[in-house]
């Protein structure tokens, strides 16, 4: 049986070879295999985007359906209890793995694992998240889903034995798809890879990226139809007297994604501090039900009440079942409530044992504050009369959603393409750009890296848009080790170490112990004096002439490091040893700088 099963292996080995080499040309070149691989990646991750899509809308509708809007409803209390438990059991006992941060993870796997993700994200993220959102998880299904996308295109590499800047090249792909089809913004897709996931962007990456947004985007479009997400009708276009006031927005922007991004590493660093699933689930399941008990807006994704302040909709509605329903005049305070409460929501949904991303919550919380800082100009400033666009509200709320993402994900040009691919609101692109750049800015001298980045950043972890560090991680570690170098004990006499230097083509000489521990190195020149004088054969031994390595380089060691060591003692060749200090073989500066550059014109070919 066992023999079977490898002979199947084989020959799916084989036919998957030879699939590849109809789409390699004779000079080796993988270009239209990938493009191949890349539109096969825009039709899954178009479908799986779908799929979640629809999963949480059917799961949403069939739990708040004939809800009573003149009243609270205590079921509110009791749906994301239900929704993050049933989450982290199905986490727990069937993925087993963690599925939580989703584009943190890509940005890990390109960092540590050579763009290698699990075969699980293709599907257990959109089933774990579905199922959180739809029972009112206050998170997004996009970083869920661009987990799915990237897997996708993770698993597709792997299976062509594709090189790892190919399978990098192919896991943005995934990404890309992934925001492409969800939004149905296929300009977004390449930015959000371009701004936050990938190293490099060169014509032989252009081509598949846009390959696989424009196919996942034609997916949702036969899927949903080619309406944009958002319903936006223009009623005054942007003038120029309106650049102090977005100037100001996009501070705005800026210091409240500074809040956003705090507020939310503050709080999910108290539930890192609990051992116990169990009393993160308690913990989560309780601050998540009440907000959502006494501020029903924070149920799921939030959408909805973007899209109803969008198309100016009754404030009533906006305050179903909420204490503040009937009374519209204190529209302002519930959004401001709601927009502060938004960060705690999402923290303990992801914290109690959901599964959910902040590219939503982002979303959501910029296009409430856009709505809030529009009524106070206008309160503070008494505008109201005035001809500028800029005083609808409507526009506010998608200057505040693109301000948002660009302050939070530090991605100005993914924030401004989103929303107006999102609305169809192209002709209000210029006050985008300069709300988007503006919060950016701001906030980027408070926090220099984007809240999927800086988990990273801290450990030391983080490769992207920093080329030097993307190349080191394509390099392997064992594939430098030059091996021919002859070990020599410390108790040989000089008679021995003559012999050892006529059969060797090294002037260095690793000293080991008979457990094969590296206890120092030898060279030639320590010898050169005495070894021509056989008299003194048997009063020298190698402890005579060894001394310590300027640095010792570990199999554990990243190539960062490794070449830091070679910067900090000058040396031109380090012995490597395992973590049982046991002698490996040395590393050379020209080997490594040789490597360095053949894959660094693989890396940045056309």
């Amino acid at each position: 049986m066992k023999g079977m099963t490898t002979n199947m292996r084989r020959k799916e080995i084989g036919m998957l070879q030879k699939v590849g080499n109809l789409f390699t040309g004779r000079d080796g070149s993988q270009g239209r295999l990938v493009i191949a691989l890349s539109l096969v990646v825009g039709l899954f991750t178009g479908l799986a985007a779908f799929v979640l899509k629809f999963l949480v809308e059917e799961i949403e509708d069939l739990l708040t359906e004939g809800f009573d809007a003149t009243q609270m409803n205590w079921l509110y209390l009791v749906y994301p209890a239900v929704g993050i438990l049933l989450t982290s059991l199905f986490i727990r006992h069937v993925v087993r793995d963690d599925i939580s941060h989703g584009v943190t993870k890509i940005l890990y796997a390109i960092s540590r694992k050579r763009a290698r993700i699990r075969p699980h994200n293709r599907w257990s993220s959109v089933l774990a998240s579905s199922i959180t959102i739809g029972f009112g998880g206050s998170v997004g299904a996009e970083a869920p889903i661009v987990l799915t996308g990237s897997a996708i295109g993770s698993d597709l590499g792997k299976r062509f034995h594709l090189p790892p800047q190919t399978l990098m090249l192919l896991v943005g792909c995934g990404a890309a798809g992934a925001v492409a089809g969800i939004f149905k913004a296929p300009i977004a897709g390449l930015m959000f890879v371009i701004e936050v996931l990938m190293l490099d962007l060169t014509m032989r990456s252009l081509l598949p990226l846009l390959t696989t947004s424009i196919t996942s985007v034609c997916v949702s479009y036969a899927l949903y139809g080619t309406d944009s997400m958002f319903s936006f009708n223009m009623d005054k276009p942007f003038t120029i007297d309106i650049i102090p006031a977005c100037i100001l927005l996009g501070v705005f922007c800026g210091f409240l994604s500074l809040y956003f991004t705090r507020s939310m590493n503050w709080f999910e660093r108290i539930f890192a501090r609990l051992q116990s699933p169990w009393t993160k689930f308690a913990l989560g399941a309780v601050v998540l039900g009440v907000l959502i008990y006494f501020l029903p807006a924070l149920y799921g994704e939030g959408y909805s009440v973007i899209s109803q302040l969008i198309n100016d909709t009754d404030p009533s509605v906006i305050m179903h079942n909420t204490l503040f329903y009937g009374d519209n005049s204190n529209l302002v305070i519930y959004l401001s409530i709601v927009l502060l409460a938004k960060v705690f929501a999402s923290a303990a949904t992801n914290g109690g044992g959901g599964c959910g991303g902040v590219f939503a919550p982002s979303l959501f919380v910029g296009g409430l504050g856009g709505f809030v800082f529009c009524v106070l100009w206008d309160a503070f400033f008494g505008m109201d009369s005035g001809t500028s666009g800029f005083i609808l509200p409507k526009n506010c709320v998608l200057f505040g959603m693109a301000g948002l993402m660009s302050g939070v994900m530090h991605a100005p040009l993914t924030g401004i393409f989103l929303i107006a691919e999102l609305t169809g609101g192209y002709e209000l692109l210029v006050p985008l750009m300069i709300v988007s750049a503006i919060s950016y800015m701001t906030i980027n001298i408070f926090e220099p890296h984007s809240i999927y980045a800086m988990r990273l950043a801290r450990k030391g972890e983080l490769i992207t848009h920093d080329k030097d560090s993307a190349i080191l991680t394509l390099l392997s570690m064992t594939s430098l080790i030059e091996t021919n170098y002859l070990p020599v004990r410390p108790e040989w006499d000089l008679e021995k170490i003559i012999i050892a230097i006529e059969n060797s083509r090294r002037n260095i000489f690793p000293v080991v112990n008979q457990a094969n521990k590296l206890v120092g190195v030898m060279t030639l020149d320590s010898v050169r004096n005495v070894m021509f004088r056989p008299e003194l054969y048997h009063q020298y031994k190698v402890s005579s002439f060894m001394k310590d390595p300027p640095s010792v380089l570990y199999m554990t060691d990243t190539l960062k490091e490794a070449t830091a060591k070679f910067d900090e003692t000058k040396a031109w060749n380090l012995p490597v040893v395992d973590d049982k200090g046991c002698y490996m073989g040395f590393i050379s500066r020209s080997g490594l700088f040789s490597s360095y550059r053949r894959t660094l014109v693989s890396f940045t070919a056309d």
